[in-house]
């Protein structure tokens, strides 16, 4: 991993530095470089789920959403989970790319984020067994199959909360069939346009659901000890490699601890990504927690979850993204340059504020460009 000389977009070029005076080289926005793909500034996008799509085809909401956060100075800019089946949807509303008119849909989008100088990504998904709910403003109940729901699947018969949906337990023939899945949308990924890959690993979803003793009880080669835990992980990873470019970046979203006894801890996340570095195939672990059991107790605050990343970062040799409520431009500051962590991803603050990166350039007194349109608001 190197840095380099951030990437000039379309509202790059003289007419900002006419308007921008020396400032300081924080590391919030120095450029970094996964493999062939350099990224302007460290912030990313985290993904985040809308419920805003039909039939999983983006729409004019998707295009406004992240639009609006590459326009706001993120340097990766990530869809939500990006579901690669029906079956694999956590609502009827999610987003999927498992057909061609999904990945030219997505495509108009990712020709926007480039022109304006951010790095397009797509977060990659399968719900598994907290799959077939309603959306979060009908109560994020279980969708009925007798009212347009469908049948779930997990690697065990267990359901995530009383009342939900209880998932069959997959064959290896499911797990076949859905590692061919992720291969395909990893093909429709690259047609699109998508310069990186997150490969959804956390809060309770499919993959997640593997890695835990909470929600994973089999007992063939995909259970038991940690390793066949993470064996369908490692397994899709390899796989999606054999669609997506050498030359571009693969992150996986990994939930360091369940908050339950019993459950996935700090230890077992480390040797996972120390499994995942040694494939030499995984760039960053995109280090966030919970989302498998609604027993977990969590305790948030600022930067509550930086240590994850920080401990995996150290012990596994790997890059790592920090997120969770990392709200200023101090605490992403502190969190780069004292080597915690290599990325901030970004969700609810960004989700309020789409311009924050800029606005935090400004408070770190860091030479960013900010579209022509916008100039005037640079020093209001």
């Amino acid at each position: 991993m190197s840095t380099a000389t951030s990437p000039q977009g379309p509202n790059s070029g003289e007419d900002h530095r006419r308007l921008q005076k020396p400032g300081r080289d924080p590391h919030l926005f120095r450029p970094i470089t996964f493999r062939g793909v350099t990224v302007k500034n460290r912030i990313m996008l985290s993904p985040l789920c809308e419920y805003s799509a039909i039939d999983g085809m983006p729409n004019d909401w998707h295009l406004v959403h992240l639009g609006a956060r590459a326009t706001g100075g993120a340097g990766i800019v990530c869809t939500e989970a990006t579901h690669v089946s029906a079956e694999g949807r956590i609502t009827a509303k999610c987003l999927g790319l498992w057909n061609e008119a999904q990945r030219d849909g997505l495509a108009r989008i990712v020709a926007f984020i480039e022109s304006q100088g951010a790095v397009p990504a797509v977060q990659l998904a399968h719900a598994g067994r907290k799959a077939s709910i309603h959306v979060p403003w009908q109560g994020s109940g279980p969708h009925a199959i007798a009212d347009g729901g469908w049948e779930v699947i997990g690697p065990s018969a267990l359901a995530f909360a009383p009342g939900h949906h209880v998932p069959r337990a997959m064959s290896h023939e499911d797990i076949a069939r859905v590692t061919a899945e992720f291969v395909h949308s990893t093909k429709l990924a690259r047609e699109a346009g998508f310069k990186i890959i997150d490969l959804h690993a956390a809060h309770g979803y499919l993959l997640h659901e593997f890695l835990s003793p909470l929600s994973n009880q089999r007992n063939d080669g995909y259970g038991g000890d940690l390793a066949g835990r993470a064996r369908f992980l490692l397994e899709v990873v390899a796989a999606v490699r054999t669609e997506w470019p050498a030359e571009l970046p693969l992150f996986v979203r990994l939930s360091c601890t369940d908050w339950v006894e019993g459950g996935l801890t700090m230890a077992d996340a480390v040797e996972i990504s120390r499994m995942l570095a040694a494939t030499g195939q995984v760039d960053l672990m995109d280090c966030s927690t919970g989302g498998n059991d609604p027993r977990q107790k969590i305790t948030p605050g600022p930067g509550y979850q930086v240590r994850f990343a920080e401990t995996i970062r150290r012990e596994a040799a790997i890059a790592t993204g920090a997120v969770g409520m990392i709200n200023t431009p101090d605490l992403a500051e502190e969190i780069l340059a004292n080597g915690r962590a290599d990325l901030i991803l970004m969700g609810r603050k960004l989700m309020a504020e789409p311009s924050w990166p800029l606005l935090a350039a400004r408070a770190l007194r860091s030479d960013q460009a900010w579209p022509v349109q916008y100039e005037r608001a640079m020093l209001s």
